[in-house]
């Protein structure tokens, strides 16, 4: 996911570009090297330790298990380090069936369609130097590999070093164990882009710059770096654009590094403490002061582990299947890795930020790096129940982005990029606001959401001239005038776009009654309901719709791309979260959904690529799973297992989830049915396993699903815990019995978020047949528009409130 621009297909050059960047590697068995690392863990191993951020590695461009790597951070961390396996400036910098490392690197990375930006790498060896990337490889196998969370360790064979990494929000130790040798050498590379670096012996230190990007910067754009040495140099070098090696301490260029050498006894340990910093050199230095200081390898190790162990302490799973925790616990660790933090703390203690918007030193929080088209389904909603502070935070760097930009981003990385589409800034805003999130300005917020769903005009360029056509809402004009974005005026994925801004529309009318705006809150209602314009009777699917009001011909609901995006209109027919009720209706009634939802599973994984002109990897990743037209490795599908629910067969929502767990994930390195995607594929399974879903934005209830453990306990937020049991659970008993919450049968397929809030005991009895009876009473399914027991607004502001 991730590589197609909104305003058109994906390309075969692009894909001949990608392909190209690739390094052609070996391969290892998988199996046995993944499960080194692992050995041994018990019911009692510390679920930090649980963690395999190998899981979703062994990916490629044609085909994803994930597309992550093993990001050496901590929760939110500013900078991530992973090892290189790839060329530098792929996307692909690390992927499983790679044999060789030619550094260990900071990385910003969201997505390998994305790429990273301010990157550099570190290396060590012996014997003669070699600065260039493909000559300074070395051969390294998993089963010399320790990849966890808060470390990561490597021997380097063709140079008998090991190498280690751990981090800190802006900062990182390393830790080289040398042979003997009197030609050691420690090298940093600034990489392509822009680069400075500068050798002072006295200091033992290098400090210097890297400019390289993807894109979203402005023109001043820097990424300071301090690196301080526990060693004295014996030699100095830096270099050129060329790879030419001199004895000048400084060099600035657009590809330039530095190496500095050492004699070393045999196991002798080099430490080096980097940071870095978008604001300065001198805030590099101070945020290495502050965040590592004197501190020695292992501490600053101990401390990041207990960063994440600190996370996972606050939901803590019992079950005897270990294999499923490892799942969960590295599904937990990818959620809470973006957005990432791109502020920092100043001389004066104040919180700081660059700003890759308007490229000024501004007062406040800002996060980064996350695509909202993701992440508004499951992540955001897993914050607004869990992390309130946080995401009240994450929710001011947003008005931060508005005021510095004008407008909300959403897919920034570090600024505003042109991927994806929709307005769904809206859903995790109006998410976090009904939730009870608190500490950032909503007025400001509303004038923003308010300013997405009013014009097009005045948006962001990029640095060509091009308007950046994924910030805002593409086509808004056409829409709030015919109900709909028409399929025949030059904007691709018109359809997609239709739903999508109907769902940010009703996002926004419950702000807007939270908020008292009655007339505001009246007309983003209705224009919540312009999903019926494109549902075609006829077909029974969603479909493009022309600006005169005829239907866009030919027709192929398994066309994927063109009116909709990344999937087909088999997927996106679901995309009504917010009034699945009217869906229901459209489509017949409550047997017709249901066949309908069936038919997904049942029909063959056929396919059009013709928009795309070649096989694109979503495409693939859905056909080779046996689960029909469902296609679990992309976000518009996500939601849709769950919608049995309101249509009186909860049963077949609990099969399926179940089934989705145990087929598609595992804790391996082929982990992931797909793209992982900042935490969303993630946070589908860390959701499902507890047992419930967010289906809709901004109404406070969860999708009751099947939960995948004995027990869990959640510390909530205000120092209450939420015990989760599940009785006679296990791999054959998916199907509820029976739920009871504090003592009281609980009949209905949804939970209430404040209830949850609260805490107490949520006790579910499981078995291996379906109880039909449990939660299929049509007065007792989720919240809908065009329910008749949805609250009305008056309701849902004085709950807001």
């Amino acid at each position: 996911m991730k590589r197609i621009l909104t305003t058109r297909p994906l390309r075969a050059a692009v894909a001949t570009l990608f392909a190209g960047s690739m390094l052609a590697t070996g391969v290892i068995d998988a199996g046995a090297a993944f499960a080194r690392p692992q050995a041994g863990a018990t019911a009692q191993t510390a679920s930090v330790d649980l963690v395999n951020p190998l899981m979703g590695t062994d990916s490629s461009y044609e085909l994803s298990y994930g597309n992550t790597y093993p990001a050496v951070a901590v929760p939110f961390g500013m900078n991530a380090w992973t090892p290189v396996t790839g060329k530098l400036g792929s996307g692909w910098g690390y992927t499983y069936d790679a044999n060789k490392i030619n550094g260990i690197k900071q990385t910003h990375q969201p997505s390998p369609w994305m790429n990273d930006y301010a990157a550099l790498a570190l290396m060590a060896m012996t014997g003669p130097l070699r600065v260039k990337q493909d000559e300074r490889v070395s051969w390294y196998s998993h089963k010399a590999e320790e990849s966890r969370p808060y470390s990561y360790k490597v021997y380097l064979a063709d140079y008998d070093v090991t190498a280690e990494v751990a981090p800190t929000n802006r900062a990182a130790q390393f830790r080289f164990t040398f042979p003997k040798s009197d030609d050691a050498h420690i090298l940093i590379d600034g990489q392509a882009g822009g680069s400075m670096v500068s050798v002072d012996p006295a200091r033992r230190r290098i400090t210097g710059y890297v400019r390289n990007n993807s894109g979203g910067v402005p023109a001043n754009f820097h990424n300071w770096f301090v690196a301080e040495f526990d060693h004295d140099f014996t030699v100095t070098r830096t270099w050129d654009d060329n790879g030419q090696v001199t004895a000048a301490p400084t060099r600035e260029g657009d590809h330039v590094g530095a190496v500095v050498s050492f004699r070393t006894a045999k196991g002798e340990q080099v430490s080096v403490k980097v940071a870095s910093s978008f604001i300065s050199a001198e805030q590099a230095a101070r945020n290495l002061d502050a965040e590592i200081g004197r501190d020695g390898f292992e501490q600053t190790k101990a401390k990041a582990k207990t960063a994440w162990q600190r996370e996972f302490d606050r939901i803590q799973v019992t079950d005897p299947d270990t294999e499923n925790r490892r799942i969960f616990y590295s599904a937990l660790y990818r959620m809470l890795q973006f957005p990432r933090t791109f502020h920092e703390v100043d001389a004066g203690g104040q919180t700081v930020h660059y700003s890759p918007y308007d490229g000024k030193v501004h007062a406040g929080p800002l996060y980064t790096d996350n695509g909202f088209w993701d992440t508004w389904r499951a992540v955001f909603p897993f914050f607004a129940l869990m992390y309130p502070e946080r995401d009240g935070e994450i929710m001011q760097g947003l008005v931060n982005t508005y005021k510095e930009s004008g407008w909300l981003p959403e897919w920034a990385s570090p600024g505003h990029r042109d991927v994806m589409i929709g307005s769904n800034s809206a859903n995790l805003i109006a998410d976090a606001y009904s939730a009870g999130v608190r500490g950032f300005d909503v007025n400001t917020l509303y004038e923003a959401m308010v300013k997405n769903a009013t014009t097009s005009e005045g948006r962001p360029r990029d640095k060509k001239g091009k308007v950046v056509g994924a910030v805002g809402r593409e086509g808004v004009e056409y829409y709030n005038r015919l109900g709909y974005v028409p399929y025949d005026v030059d904007i691709n994925e018109n359809a997609a776009r239709t739903l999508e801004y109907a769902t940010a529309d009703f996002s926004l009318s419950r702000v807007a009654a939270a908020l008292g705006k009655t007339e505001d809150a009246r007309l983003y209602a209705g224009r919540a309901q312009n999903y019926r314009k494109l549902f075609d009777t006829e077909s029974g699917w969603m479909r493009g719709r022309n600006q005169d009001g005829s239907w866009s011909t030919p027709f192929n609901p398994y066309k994927w791309g063109d009116a909709f995006t990344e999937g087909n209109s088999v997927h996106y027919s679901w995309s009504v979260m917010q009034d699945v009720q009217g869906l229901i209706d459209l489509m017949g009634g409550d047997t017709a959904f249901t066949d309908r939802l069936d038919s997904v599973f049942t029909t063959p994984p056929i396919f059009d690529d013709s928009y795309y002109g070649q096989v694109i990897h979503e495409i693939r990743e859905m056909q080779i799973v046996d689960m029909g037209q469902y296609a679990h490795g992309n976000q518009p599908i996500q939601h849709m297992i769950y919608l049995y629910d309101w249509a009186g067969q909860p049963w077949k929502t609990q099969f399926h989830v179940r089934d989705v767990m145990r087929k598609l994930y595992s804790s391996a390195p082929d982990g992931y049915p797909g793209d992982e995607d900042n935490g969303q594929t993630s946070a589908w399974y860390v959701f499902s396993a507890l047992g419930f879903y967010p289906v809709t934005p901004a109404v406070g209830q969860y999708a009751v699903g099947s939960p995948l453990f004995r027990s869990v306990r959640l510390a909530m937020p205000g120092g209450r815990t939420l015990t989760i049991e599940a009785q006679n659970n296990g791999p054959e008993n998916v199907y509820i019995q029976s739920v009871r919450f504090n003592g009281k049968t609980h009949d209905k397929p949804w939970l209430s978020r404040d209830a949850l809030k609260q805490g107490g005991n949520l006790r579910f009895v499981m078995g291996p047949t379906p109880n039909r009876n449990w939660g299929a009473r049509k007065a007792d399914a989720p919240f809908s528009m065009s329910a008749p027991q949805s609250p009305p607004q008056s309701a849902a502001r004085s709950a807001a409130k």
